[in-house]
């Protein structure tokens, strides 16, 4: 029989409400990125959003410092930019 430990943690500041007796996962599943930090399209530079869509086994992250929204699909090793890529804009004219 093994002991299991169950861990919590505070976060500072969050959008969503995380119950303060939630119970964490001790191993994870990396599914998108997991190649270091870069540009290439398996890299992601200061990711900073995510939205899951079920219905299609997508991941949608916003690549803050690379300036893009990249597409992760179940079961691919790289993503594919679909909105930005081409570095920093000049603002909403």
């Amino acid at each position: 029989m093994s002991k299991q430990t169950n861990k919590t943690s505070s976060l500072c500041s969050s959008p969503f409400d995380i119950s303060s007796r939630a119970k964490w996962k001790q191993n994870g599943l990396t599914v998108a990125g997991g190649n270091g930090y870069g540009n290439e399209i398996n890299q992601l530079s200061s990711p900073r959003g995510l939205y899951v869509d079920d219905d299609d086994q997508t991941i949608y992250a916003t690549d803050y410092m690379n300036y893009r929204i990249v597409e992760w699909k179940y079961g691919v090793t790289s993503g594919q930019v679909v909105v930005g890529g081409n570095g920093q804009g000049n603002g909403i004219q």
